[in-house]
């Protein structure tokens, strides 16, 4: 049995309780959430039981999203009701207690890499939620230090189950389109534009707390998926702004009930380079218009002999076959079993089953620390790059030779050599 602590009791823990809601509902044994650590109590006790603590917060998004902050309010007991559910203000104390083998890091992304060293050093297995880490020298150290103590160690990265990723990747793997040339994805303005607090959480907005704007929060998400479906980054060029310098939380008649100054950017338009000679373009912001502007037919890819695009596969004589219908039809039982195990399509449900399968088995899960160091790294690049006003290899980020912008985060957190 696998004692799973989790550390970070705010919206998105709806979204990874109602993954191990449907782990249970299937039968799956082989854990409990044994504790639950928030800074405030009352944080902690609004998720631990049904019918005990304070009332749930409202969502910040429509259910209708589909996003994991719009998930419905879950309880642990919802999952499991024969654990007494510890709960612990301090993530120290929590793993210093001998109640849990495994880490969910669900907190704040400055705190990733002291919540995760400090469970790694204890030997316990560590989920971490995206970004992996405040910096890339923060998620080395990371990564590191799970291989020399030999635990699991993944990262939360829900786009790679979506089902039209996986049917992206599988096309391109089944070679549908050729070799990959061209790849294209983003929109400009929308939910949180023109100049909204994201979700609703001020430090998304904070260098020091966030470590960039849309270029890390939403970055990681888009270079997860061109290194899923394209292959490896080799250097990023890129130009990052601030357009929107304060950010606003308004009530339901428009008045303002918070702001905070952002010091990271709210857009970004970068231009990537494959170590296989693709090329790829990347937009984002969470300023302009409220109308969100996309690129047409995003995400696309083009191919030597064929093009996905708008949801198609467009083959070099002219046939258009829907993409996730072929990949439905095409896919083999052991495909099907990989990519949506049990059955299984929710991301977080998924997520929890490989990253529990993987202790079982000693080994990491698919998203593993790993590579969530090396889109951290590569959504860095593109802050880099703007700084700089070149094009950075990923080799200069991940070695620490280009770190111009990330410096003054590394030394407030004592991770400069």
């Amino acid at each position: 049995m696998i004692r799973i602590g989790i550390v970070g009791c705010g919206r998105i823990l709806n979204a990874h309780l109602q993954g191990y809601l449907q782990l249970r509902r299937l039968g799956i044994d082989t854990f409990r959430i044994t504790a639950l650590c928030a800074r405030r109590v009352e944080d902690a006790l609004m998720f631990r039981k049904r019918g005990e603590g304070p009332p749930p917060r409202p969502p910040v998004l429509d259910p209708a999203t589909g996003d994991p902050l719009a998930a419905p309010h879950t309880w642990v007991s919802d999952i499991h009701d024969d654990v007494d559910v510890a709960i612990y203000t301090d993530y120290r104390d929590l793993i210093a207690s001998g109640r849990v083998d495994a880490i969910n890091d669900l907190t704040t992304l400055a705190m990733h890499h002291q919540v995760g060293l400090a469970a790694i050093d204890a030997g316990l297995h560590l989920l971490t939620q995206k970004p992996l880490a405040i910096s890339v020298r923060a998620a080395k150290r990371m990564v590191a230090a799970a291989r020399a103590r030999g635990v699991t160690f993944g990262v939360f990265e829900n786009v790679r189950q979506a089902r039209s990723v996986r049917a992206m990747a599988w096309a391109v793997r089944q070679g549908l389109i050729g070799e990959p040339q061209i790849s294209v994805m983003g929109f400009l303005g929308g939910l949180w534009s023109p100049d909204r607090i994201v979700a609703e959480t001020p430090w998304r907005h904070r260098k020091l707390l966030g470590g960039g704007g849309g270029s890390i929060d939403i970055g990681v998400h888009q270079m997860h998926v061109q290194r899923y479906v394209i292959g490896e980054i080799a250097a990023v060029s890129a130009v990052a702004r601030t357009f929107a310098p304060v950010r606003y939380l308004r009530d339901t008649q428009g008045n303002v009930v918070d702001q905070v100054q952002a010091d990271v950017d709210d857009t970004y338009m970068a231009t990537l380079q494959f170590e296989r000679g693709a090329i790829g373009q990347l937009w984002w912001s969470w300023a302009g218009s409220p109308e969100e502007l996309t690129i047409s037919g995003a995400p696309a890819i083009i191919g030597s002999h064929g093009v996905i695009r708008d949801g198609h596969i467009i083959t070099a004589n002219g046939e258009r076959l829907p993409l996730e219908d072929t990949f439905e039809q095409q896919m083999t039982p052991s495909e099907r079993e990989q990519f949506f195990p049990l059955g299984l399509t929710d991301p977080c449900a998924i997520q929890n089953l490989d990253w529990l399968r993987a202790i079982e088995r000693g080994t990491d899960p698919e998203t593993s620390g790993a590579e969530g160091l090396r889109d951290l790294a590569c959504a860095f690049a593109i802050l880099e790059s703007s700084v700089l006003g070149r094009t950075v290899t990923l080799h200069e980020v991940l070695d620490g030779a280009v770190d111009a912008y990330q410096r003054d985060i590394d030394e407030h957190y004592g991770l400069l050599p």
